[in-house]
């Protein structure tokens, strides 16, 4: 019977032990988790906001002979249709490879084409094609191969 008695005794210590442990782990736990503010105003400690969301700058190519914009950053196509811009993994009417084949130019805008088109078509019109001064290379301004203006 007392070997009975020290067992319970034993399981309420060990049940009154685990409910204590349980409680100054969460205090831990919370401490470690909140910023520590000391009396000179210094804060000490980690603070995530889940609000705060990693922005990259869209960035985008025109080219001239169609009137589509390609975002790199979106991997899409911005064009006007039927009056509306819109945004496509890849451009209406035109293959990517015929589109990537046309002479093309870096926009240094990282907003919407809607809001620099009126722009960029007086700038660049349709039959658009680098200079070779500027393009010594035979190079569109995005780095790859442009034939457009050799002789043939």
């Amino acid at each position: 019977m007392l070997d009975y008695v020290y067992r319970m005794n034993n399981k309420k210590d060990f049940l009154m032990a685990g409910k204590a442990g349980f409680v100054l782990g969460a205090m831990l736990l919370v401490s470690l988790t909140a910023p520590l503010t000391y009396a000179d105003g210094l804060q000490v400690g980690v603070t995530v906001d889940p609000t705060v969301a990693v922005v990259a700058q869209d960035n985008y190519v025109y080219y001239p002979s169609y009137g589509v914009y390609y975002n790199s950053h979106r991997n899409q196509y911005a064009y006007q249709e039927h009056g509306a811009w819109v945004s496509r993994a890849a451009p209406h009417g035109v293959s990517i490879d015929m589109l990537r084949a046309s002479p093309s130019v870096k926009m240094d805008f990282h907003d919407s084409p809607a809001n620099h088109h009126a722009a960029m078509i007086q700038k660049y019109p349709k039959n658009w094609a680098p200079s070779r001064s500027n393009d010594a290379q035979g190079r569109s301004n995005d780095g790859r191969k442009d034939d457009s203006h050799e002789q043939k």
